[in-house]
């Protein structure tokens, strides 16, 4: 016998994952925040992808490879923190991605090459700065690329209206 069609639901939300993509800029808190909500609210899990972006050439290949390792750690340590948080709102732990090279380019390589990821959400600039470069690339010149749906969340939506809308 098949399952279900509840059965079948209920295994689609759990298997769904929302990406956040993990930067310096001051909306990952509020796409972060907005991705748990939904995820706790609507059932499934986060993924975390932090992108390390390669220093320029140095002259000595050690010094190179000991800033990298020092970028992959720190990288690590700000996973493991928000992994914290996630896990407080959520009740369950993220996938913690750590890539290297360009963040577009590493996050539509991602896209392509990961089918758990169900959906990726962003933060917009709250600053009325324009939306940011990764959602104007997503949105214009790379939208092909983009197999998951895209939430963009107003990187100035108050806690309480996000807990409406999830």
């Amino acid at each position: 016998m098949g399952e279900t069609r509840e059965q079948q639901e209920a295994a689609s939300k759990r298997d769904r994952v929302f990406l956040v993509v993990v930067d310096d800029s001051p909306e990952r808190a509020v796409a972060l925040r907005y991705a748990c909500l939904r995820a706790r609210n609507g059932g499934g899990r986060l993924a975390l992808l932090r992108v390390i972006e390669p220093e320029g050439l140095t002259e000595w290949a050690g010094v190179g490879a000991m800033m990298a390792e020092e970028r992959r750690e720190e990288a690590e340590r700000l996973l493991s923190g928000l992994a914290a948080q996630v896990n407080e709102i959520t009740g369950g732990l993220p996938i913690l991605l750590i890539r290297e090279g360009n963040p577009r380019d590493e996050l539509l390589a991602l896209l392509e090459e990961d089918p758990r990821i169900s959906i990726l959400v962003l933060a917009s600039s709250g600053e009325g700065s324009g939306p940011g470069p990764l959602i104007n690339a997503l949105t214009g010149r790379y939208a092909t690329r983009v197999r998951v749906p895209m939430t963009i969340v107003p990187g100035n939506l108050e806690d309480a209206e996000m807990e409406r809308v999830t």
